[in-house]
């Protein structure tokens, strides 16, 4: 096994630490605070390629794999988890789910407006009442002359109160269930396409999330991506690259959290000594580390092998990299307020926002109890 990251990789990801440092840190405080899409963070990051990274050169991207998302979303993440999830929204689930599944129409339109930021991509599966049976969604799109009209609510969509571009997924052939799914491209201005309530959240309040419902909505045949009821197959393509990067993501956040913690304790004193003398406080400590290092290693094994080609091996390995670091990112920033005491609790300190973040890594992406039944399952057929 070969953990070191080749030259290239190593320069990624100090070029994203310095931007993740210099550009996005500085701001993380106020658009949580203010619940605004970080645009600032937005226009660097796609004048560095970072939207477009898995997307083909011709088309304004930087044709990197999943590693480099990883790297992405793990020193973003450690900084800022709402201009994480922004921008990773925008590389994974909307750009290369369009590379991988786009006609190449599709591609020369959309592509360089979503990897130069000129667009802002939504991918729209959720509904409410299709959560974790997104499978139940409601959502129609009936077949009307060159086109489809759609009908219905998609709810808890990142970036949808500003997207430009919806990525959709509506029942073609309802009594087909699972094989009766389609999947669309439907752009802002679209009549019938109306965005609706904006949601305020306990955390990630940095990344917009909201409801995007669809009246009498024209779509035209050109904007069905993939053929016709081949939607579950577009929807699950992603779903690995997706739980890996996130389970990355909660270890970045996790990082964070360790970080600021291994900081303060070496400033703050107490009973005449720092506090980082202290044992139970190094214990803390060292459990954070040993935690972030091995859910590290288990995300960037699956992100390596996503790369090799190896996805009929990778399944339960994105639940389980998905998984630990969702839970990794929650234990990790509480013991984080806990070292902090009670400036862990005030705002002037980003480990109350850390916490706060860390919470829906445990539901977004598929909740830690799905995870667990999809190893679970994997285990015992």
């Amino acid at each position: 096994m070969n953990f070191d990251f080749s030259k290239e990789q190593v320069m990624q990801r100090k070029l994203i630490r310095d931007f993740a440092k210099e550009v996005v840190a500085p701001l993380a405080y106020e658009i949580d605070k203010e619940e605004r899409f970080p645009y600032e963070s937005w226009k660097k990051a796609a004048e560095l390629g970072l939207l477009g990274i898995t997307a083909p050169e011709k088309y304004g991207g930087t044709e990197l794999g999943v590693t480099e998302l990883c790297i992405l979303s793990e020193e973003l993440s450690a900084v800022c988890m709402s201009t994480a999830a922004t921008i990773t929204h925008q590389a994974i689930m909307v750009i290369d789910n369009l590379v991988r599944n786009g006609s190449e129409e599709q591609k020369a339109y959309f592509l360089p407006k979503l990897c130069s930021g000129e667009m802002i991509g939504a991918y729209s599966m959720t509904e409410p009442n299709a959560g974790s049976d997104v499978l139940g969604m409601q959502m129609r799109a009936e077949k009307r002359g060159n086109g489809y009209v759609l009908n219905g609510t998609k709810t808890f969509i990142t970036n949808g109160p500003v997207a430009d571009l919806a990525f959709v997924f509506a029942k073609t052939e309802p009594q087909q269930g699972a094989k009766g799914i389609s999947a669309f491209l439907v752009e802002d201005g679209t009549p019938g396409f109306i965005k609706g309530k904006k949601f305020e959240k306990m955390g990630w309040r940095g990344s917009p999330t909201g409801e995007l419902i669809f009246e009498d909505c024209y779509v035209p045949e050109k904007n069905l991506v993939g053929k016709e009821n081949e939607g579950l197959k577009i929807l699950m393509s992603g779903l690995n690259s997706e739980r890996i990067a996130m389970g990355i993501s909660g270890i970045g956040l996790a990082r964070g959290a360790l970080d600021a913690s291994i900081q303060y304790s070496k400033e703050r004193e107490q009973f005449g000594r720092p506090i980082s003398q202290f044992q139970l406080i190094q214990a803390k400590l060292a459990d954070m580390y040993v935690e972030v290092e091995a859910g590290s290693l288990l995300a960037y094994k699956g992100a390596t092998l996503c790369d090799q080609g190896r996805i009929h091996e990778v399944n339960s390995l994105a639940a389980a990299a998905k998984l630990f670091g969702s839970e990794v990112a929650m234990r990790a920033t509480i013991e984080a307020v806990q070292i902090f005491g009670g400036y862990g609790y005030i705002k002037d300190f980003p480990v109350e926002r850390y916490m706060r973040d860390a919470k829906l890594m445990q539901i977004g992406g598929g909740t830690s109890e799905i995870q667990r039944h999809i190893i679970a399952k994997a285990l015992i057929s």
